[in-house]
């Protein structure tokens, strides 16, 4: 799997070189750090999915900081949850028997991955978040991810700029994870009093298909929205199809900076309506977590329980530069 993993670190070059970027190498951390001897580590890492691209750069980021502390590839393991509670729930509890110091997840299903967090911790295994926010804190030590509330702003703030006054625009979420619901908020808290017709309140469930379907509803019931901000890739790229099938002018605005998302935005038929994306870094993240474990068990601390990593916007412009 490293292998496949290291493959989406040429693609995420470009969103390292834009983003600003909360995480440090390994070469920056501080030397106690760096010299800790970490032999006795085991560490067990939950993504959402593999087969989403963001998934597989953060996995890839994880990988390159173990890798530059020493850790063997024994000592750590790298898995995901299909993106659901009661997979990642067993995925704890395999990393717990299997006798892990410390496990990290990204917590897709933000309460029912709590169940597994407390478990875990009430056995003596340090807990990490990241990417998706898990509803209690309680027993995490240190959550690392994308300032999604900001990241939502962003989004509203470009539909604002695609469509005017009096104009009707659209937001596909995902409200079951805090991550994608707090993207979905800071859009709505931008577009609050603004003179737009929001549509709103859709659950695209993390599946393009899913997210293509309430697309092609919307354009049957409102033929005249403008822009729509998709709360993910997938969400974007089911929102894209189902608009070019319509014959529809309606933009898109994605949320996650995907290699997928960056191919549309420069293409000559898809830039038409892809047109803006909101970027995260997937690396940065990955390391970003490994480097509060690496802390944590060198020093005894982490930098803080939440760390945001702030999200960009790009558009074809900016790539061609």
């Amino acid at each position: 799997m490293k292998k496949k993993l290291l493959t989406c670190l040429v693609s995420a070059a470009m969103i390292l070189s834009m983003a600003s970027i909360a995480s440090a190498d390994v070469e920056d951390l501080p030397d106690e750090v760096v010299d800790f001897d970490y032999s006795d580590m085991q560490w067990g890492f939950i993504v959402g999915s593999f087969e989403h691209i963001f998934y597989q750069n953060v996995a890839a980021g994880i990988e390159e900081e173990c890798d530059a502390l020493g850790l063997d590839d024994k000592q750590y393991s790298v898995t995901d949850c299909n993106l659901e509670a009661d997979k990642a729930i067993n995925q704890i509890q395999n990393f717990t028997a299997n006798k892990c110091n410390a496990i990290a997840l990204a917590c897709n299903d933000a309460a029912g991955c709590v169940p597994g967090i407390n478990e875990a911790a009430g056995n003596g295994v340090a807990m990490f978040n990241f990417d998706s926010k898990a509803e209690d804190l309680t027993n995490v030590l240190s959550f690392v991810g994308t300032d999604n509330v900001e990241g939502g702003r962003l989004g509203g703030q470009e539909l604002l700029r695609l469509s005017e006054d009096g104009d009707t625009v659209a937001i596909i979420g995902n409200p079951e994870g805090i991550s994608t619901l707090d993207r979905e908020n800071g859009a709505l808290e931008v577009l609050e009093g603004e003179d737009r017709t929001v549509l709103a309140g859709y659950n695209y469930e993390g599946d393009a298909n899913r997210a293509e379907e309430i697309m092609s509803n919307i354009l049957v019931s409102n033929p005249e929205v403008k822009a729509v901000f998709c709360a993910g890739d997938p969400a974007a790229t089911g929102a894209l199809a189902a608009i070019k099938a319509a014959g529809s002018d309606c933009v898109i605005v994605g949320f996650d900076g995907n290699p997928e998302a960056k191919e549309a935005l420069v293409d000559e038929e898809n830039g038409k309506w892809w047109v803006s994306e909101v970027c995260q870094d997937a690396v940065g993240i990955g390391k970003g977590i490994v480097d509060q474990m690496a802390k944590y068990f060198a020093t005894g601390e982490v930098d803080d329980q939440i760390i945001y990593i702030a999200p960009y916007i790009i558009t074809a412009e900016d790539l061609a530069e």
